[in-house]
């Protein structure tokens, strides 16, 4: 299990790698042309999710909680990630208003990220057997920019998970690496451009910080 101050200082690199602060932007609203065939959609929140990702399913929590902007949020719900809403002034500004004002907004983001994001990354750790502080961060940084640790990855290298006789270490290396040549030459210029989160990675294991113990240096934010 990972420790509950290891798991905040794993969140909090994310939150760097997506938001460019530690505890997160809760009314971060970027359009990015990152969607299905490289549509632009709306990303938002303290570790950004997607218009065609998560977003109604972060909404929808936040209205079954009856927050202040709840009501005026409601009837968007069937239209996101149906209906293109990027370009949609009023709809941004619910969005905005209710993470800059209403303490439920940031609560339910706190929920949100955590059961749509972490505990499914942690689900993976801990039934392929993985044991290490860094290996966590590697997997749910993963499940945050991939949705998942992606299989076509997986099968780019022959080491096997730790459940199944590997060697943890090797794993996370071997992943890291093919997860940033991905990264390094994929054909979307935004993908491109993210190779920081691996090159952190890197960093880490060339460092040996395996129980990330020393500070982290994420995208020039220092973790301590």
């Amino acid at each position: 299990m990972i420790a509950p101050h290891i798991k905040n200082k794993i969140e909090k690199i994310v939150n760097v790698f997506e938001t460019g602060i530690p505890y997160g932007r809760y009314d971060m609203l970027v359009v990015m042309n990152d969607g299905p065939a490289g549509k632009p959609q709306i990303t938002f929140g303290r570790t950004q999710t997607t218009e065609y990702g998560n977003l109604k399913q972060l909404v929808k929590l936040y209205c079954d909680q009856g927050g202040q902007w709840a009501q005026a949020l409601q009837p968007w719900l069937d239209k996101i990630g149906k209906e293109p809403l990027h370009a949609n002034e009023v709809f941004k500004k619910l969005l905005k208003d209710a993470a800059q004002n209403d303490p439920l907004m940031r609560s339910a983001q706190d929920i949100f990220f955590d059961e749509i994001y972490y505990m499914p990354a942690e689900m993976f750790f801990e039934t392929n057997h993985f044991t290490l502080p860094l290996s966590m961060l590697v997997i749910y940084d993963s499940y945050i920019h991939s949705g998942r640790v992606p299989d076509f990855l997986r099968r780019r290298f022959g080491e096997r998970v730790p459940a199944q006789g590997g060697h943890e270490k090797e794993w996370i290396t071997r992943y890291v690496d093919v997860r940033h040549q991905w990264l390094k030459y994929h054909s979307n210029e935004i993908l491109r451009r993210t190779i920081y989160r691996t090159q952190c990675f890197k960093d880490q294991i060339a460092s040996g910080n395996w129980m990330l113990e020393k500070p982290v240096v994420a995208h020039g934010v220092t973790i301590a």
